[in-house]
């Protein structure tokens, strides 16, 4: 059973997620065991080099972590993340589509693909979340 009854309600919640709502991260879409969360990149996302920081495309990844964890077990935590970067973006967004792959009675399995709005895939990220 899905802990938001609507996707307005879940971005209500995670308005208090003030890292990811600063850096410009919203989610988009919700359902009961996945969701699709973005970003417009600005030049304070950007390294010394001008590329992406990781830690933008990481965070991302793991604001969806979380709004699907918790969208299927509330209260949840971040037990064990991984992230492979596949390619640097280049477009003007970052899109984290999120899937349930194991929901167990305290863990929960997701992968979470991250693109730009050109299609690119930009890394692969699979989380396991804690029931609290």
């Amino acid at each position: 059973m899905a802990t938001y009854k609507t996707l307005e309600e879940a971005q209500e919640v995670f308005r208090n997620d003030r890292f990811a709502t600063s850096n410009g991260m919203q989610i988009d879409e919700l359902g009961e065991d996945c969701c699709r969360c973005s970003m417009t990149i600005t030049q304070d996302h950007r390294n010394a080099y001008g590329g992406v920081m990781g830690g933008v495309i990481f965070t991302l990844a793991d604001f969806a972590l979380a709004v699907t964890s918790n969208q299927i077990h509330s209260l949840s935590v971040a037990q064990q993340v991984s992230i492979n970067y596949l390619n640097a973006p280049k477009g003007t967004r970052l899109i984290a589509h999120s899937q349930c792959i194991k929901n167990g009675k305290t863990t929960t399995v997701i992968n979470v693909d991250v693109t730009d709005d050109t299609g690119r895939q930009i890394a692969k990220f699979v989380g396991t979340a804690f029931k609290l």
